[in-house]
């Protein structure tokens, strides 16, 4: 591994990857549901890096311990020659019964409920999902615990839709229904930015 230069910023820089299309297609894949990325996931993930961000400045690469992050982070450090971290605690919220399933199958089985979910996702969560309120506690954790760890650096966070929405929400002091109103696409990336007067959210 080449000689890592940290570079002291004023900011604390966080680049944010969703994991590209998971090998099985669409579905509802939580923190049970545990994909590789297909070929074409490999390569929106690439694209997404090689288009929109100079990534000379990393410190590190972070990431979910899912396959669909993981590989993707540990294949991109390595290149990179860089730090790698898995972090827990930006898997992805757990959906329960709902895990594996896709949305016709949902529909057909209950479409009330599915409805329902969508209509109030803080109170009508799949039977046995983990509730929101719990999985945004956590990711704040774990992104306040990051900020701190890397202060004044630039990092890479690999993660997942869920997280993403989550960091938006605790960024922007948004209701937690208002999460499921944001559409995050595969390889989709904004960037956090901590500075003295507070944080803000960017757009590649």
């Amino acid at each position: 591994m080449r000689e890592v230069i940290v570079v002291k910023r004023q900011n604390t820089h966080i680049d944010l990857l969703r994991h590209g299309e998971p090998e099985g297609g669409r579905m509802y894949r939580g923190s049970g549901t545990d994909h590789p990325l297909s070929m074409r996931g490999w390569q929106q993930m690439e694209v997404a890096i090689g288009d929109k961000v100079d990534t000379a400045e990393w410190a590190c690469i972070v990431t979910s311990p899912m396959l669909r992050c993981v590989r993707f982070a540990e294949q991109l450090a390595k290149k990179r020659e860089i730090p790698l971290e898995v972090v827990n605690d930006f898997k992805e919220a757990g959906y329960g019964e709902w895990e594996g399933k896709t949305p016709a199958q949902l529909i057909q089985q209950n479409e009330r409920a599915y409805q329902e979910f969508y209509a109030d996702p803080v109170n009508c969560r799949p039977c046995g999902a983990e509730p929101l309120a719990t999985f945004t506690q956590r990711v704040s954790i774990a992104l306040e615990e990051l900020l701190e760890r890397y202060r004044g650096q630039r990092i890479l966070l690999v993660s997942h839709s869920g997280v993403m929405r989550a960091i938006l929400s605790i960024t922007l002091n948004a209701p937690l229904a208002s999460q499921q109103q944001i559409n995050i696409p595969y390889a989709g990336m904004y960037y956090l930015l901590r500075e003295k007067r507070g944080t803000r959210i960017g757009i590649y």
